[in-house]
């Protein structure tokens, strides 16, 4: 069962492990919308600003589609070290090298792909894994770090090519509704394929619970949703991203790395924070419209509600 969080809403005197985090979001104005606190032998805790819609998690979304490749890596239906072309066939030509690139390579952001699907004229592109396949690669599979929707959307695809059906409809059964999540949004690509790195719309409640599963090593009441060692899998090796930002220094299998030792996260733009931490046994999550300083909500959170969890 999943636990119905105590709701504070603005105006109201918040609760002592978030009060201090409510007065920096008060002095910073930074964009924060909702935040959730779950730890371990406590009631959940909710601290809200508006109300709990349904909103945009943006690359939270990779972390989930991480997690259904992990359910089908467990069932030994693809390996890390799948080539990409052995699970969908290109359509056309391909780009020299892209035949290299595997579902490590989309994982951890080194597929070397030019194709990275920022612009809204490659979202609205009517063959994305063509447009990806044809792209030429800046660098060798493996080699470089660069963030890219272009490898999750394609790992997706892969996915979708092994399960027979999107990836949001692969995890309906086998994550959605077990954390209790009906139906959701997932915005999907002019041939029907699910987004993959962006495009889900969670509210902060929901996607906390995502939080709770990898805190728990992807267990949710007695069921084993998703490989204990692939949640392992996905903080243990991290590749570097040669950011200067201290939040962004290192990313793992659709996951980020933090600076409070032991902290990693599922991360989406404007403020979007899934963040794990296995010493305090805790789970904090947080949903933002902050355009300008998201990490600075990070750092509120390691100023703000650290230091109220102890050790």
């Amino acid at each position: 069962m999943r636990p119905t969080p105590v709701r504070v809403d603005q105006g109201e005197q918040p609760p002592r492990e978030l009060s201090e985090f409510v007065r920096i979001i008060g002095e910073t104005g930074l964009g924060v919308q909702g935040i959730h606190l779950r730890r371990e032998g406590h009631d959940d805790i909710e601290v809200r600003w508006r109300s709990d819609d349904p909103i945009h998690v943006f690359s939270c979304s990779k972390t989930f589609t991480s997690l259904a490749f992990g359910i089908l890596h467990g069932q030994g239906r693809i390996g890390l070290d799948t080539r990409l072309v052995d699970v969908v066939e290109p359509a056309g030509a391909a780009a020299d090298g892209v035949d290299s690139i595997t579902m490590r390579h989309l994982l951890t952001m080194t597929s070397g792909s030019s194709s990275t699907v920022f612009t809204e004229e490659e979202k609205l592109a009517p063959d994305l894994a063509g447009q990806f396949y044809a792209a030429p690669l800046r660098h060798a599979p493996g080699a470089e770090f660069e963030y890219s929707n272009g490898s999750t959307y394609m790992l997706g695809r892969a996915v979708a090519a092994v399960a027979g059906r999107s990836v949001r409809d692969f995890l309906l059964p086998t994550l959605f509704e077990p954390l209790g999540i009906v139906n959701p949004l997932w915005a999907a690509c002019r041939g029907g394929h699910s987004y993959s790195a962006y495009g889900l719309h969670l509210r902060t409640d929901e996607l906390a619970r995502m939080g709770r599963l990898l805190l728990q090593r992807g267990q949710w009441d007695g069921q084993q949703l998703v490989p204990a060692d692939w949640v392992d899998a996905m903080h243990d090796d991290w590749v570097a991203t040669g950011s200067d930002e201290p939040e962004a220094v290192r990313y793992g299998l659709g996951v980020w790395d933090c600076t409070p030792e032991g902290a990693w996260r599922a991360d989406g733009n404007r403020g979007q924070f899934v963040v794990v931490l296995p010493h305090q046994r805790a789970v904090v999550t947080v949903t933002s419209h902050e355009e300008f300083a998201m990490h600075d909500v990070l750092r509120a959170i390691w100023d703000g509600v650290l230091p109220q969890l102890g050790s």
